[in-house]
């Protein structure tokens, strides 16, 4: 009885430290293949969660989502394993947290998880290991949420991170691979044996580049008169999202094209913009100004000057709610700029004179990340 005793303890104690994808799944290997057999089916079946996981790459956030409508964390972990290999997950980081087999970050080989305490001493956050450091996950807040790749680099993963979670068995062959990999390419990814590198977003490193486009009406603003719309602007950016001056933030260069009914004049505004991240930012740089700017009132035209200037614009920009897609984000923003035009006139006109500098606009932006 006591070698039974002792044979059964020991089975369970190996279930219960065991990874939870080492069988129980149609494409797991047979008890009775060989190692190299095992080895091979293992490494196939990571490929398989790792090529389902990309394929996700952009889709939006959404709380308990687990399609291409909208993921969560999990219910990203959870569709990937789905389409890979049929496998139903734990739907909660906390679950799998405790269904995985927790193991120290340099044991850990892609496909496994990463678990991260976002919002206090629970295990709040969860995303799918590709090696080097790198993971995939569904980020639901931050300068990009939705399904986007990070590093355990940055600052805010490096702080937040709590343990690796070991899927399947380890597999030497595949540690060696990822070993040759890290040590003799900077592909940015993650190698499988037999194949190319599968390239990885530039959100994985510290930095990304994006590229937008922008148009939106103006807005009469103090004017007594006229049309409630004075004209477009329009906008093109590339800009970078880095934090190689430390905090992160976005650094971009706008050429704004617009056309002002009201002062019946050209503007091609050259701004560089700043901000935390990409819902709010501020912005400032020359401006040209094409025609004869004046305004039409009850004294008849106001005339003014100095619309091309070194300093010709500063303003600010919000897009709150952005949306996310495969083809790049969508959002609805709100711009409010000073320009710089000064009447010599004797006489006062404020709305006119505040008309004249003050530019409201409402429109539609899209990005893309290009790198």
């Amino acid at each position: 009885m006591k070698y039974l005793f002792f044979t059964v303890f020991s089975l369970i104690t190996a279930g219960l430290f065991a990874a939870p994808l080492e069988g129980g799944y149609a494409r797991a290997p047979a008890s009775t293949a060989s190692q190299a057999e095992k080895e091979q089916a293992y490494a196939d079946a990571r490929n398989k969660v790792i090529n389902a996981a990309v394929k996700y790459e952009n889709v939006p956030y959404r709380y308990g989502g687990i399609t291409k409508k909208g993921l969560d964390c999990s219910g990203f972990v959870y569709a990937s394993f789905k389409d890979a290999l049929g496998v139903s997950t734990p739907r909660s980081s906390t679950g799998l947290y405790t269904w995985a087999e927790i193991i120290p970050l340099e044991k850990a080989q892609p496909g496994d998880l990463l678990f991260f305490k976002t919002t206090g001493s629970t295990i709040s956050h969860v995303g799918i290991y590709l090696g080097s450091r790198r993971f995939i996950h569904s980020a639901s807040s931050g300068p990009s949420t939705g399904v986007i790749y990070s590093t355990l680099d940055e600052k805010y993963w490096s702080r937040t991170y709590a343990a690796a979670g070991r899927v399947f068995p380890e597999t030497a062959g595949y540690k060696a691979v990822l070993a040759s990999s890290s040590s003799s390419s900077n592909d940015g990814g993650w190698n499988k044996p037999g194949t190319s590198p599968v390239k990885t977003s530039s959100n994985t490193g510290s930095t990304r580049f994006l590229f937008g486009f922008a148009l939106a009406p103006t807005w009469k603003g103090f004017l007594k008169n006229g049309n409630a719309v004075r004209g477009m602007t329009s906008q093109f950016r590339l800009a970078a999202d880095t934090d190689f001056f430390g905090p992160r933030m976005i650094i971009g260069f706008e050429s704004r094209m617009e056309y002002d009914g009201a002062l019946g004049v050209f503007r091609l505004p050259l701004t560089l913009s700043w901000g935390f991240n990409d819902k709010y930012r501020f912005f400032a740089g020359p401006v040209f100004s094409f025609g004869n700017p004046s305004i039409s009132t009850g004294d008849g035209e106001r005339n003014y000057s100095g619309g091309s200037n070194w300093i010709g614009a500063v303003g600010f920009t919000a897009a709150p709610v952005i949306f996310k897609s495969a083809a790049g984000e969508i959002a609805p923003y709100f711009e409010t700029a000073w320009q710089y035009y000064f009447s010599n006139n004797e006489n006062r006109n404020y709305n006119a004179d505040i008309s004249a500098g003050l530019r409201f606009s409402t429109g539609i932006r899209w990005t893309k990340q290009i790198r």
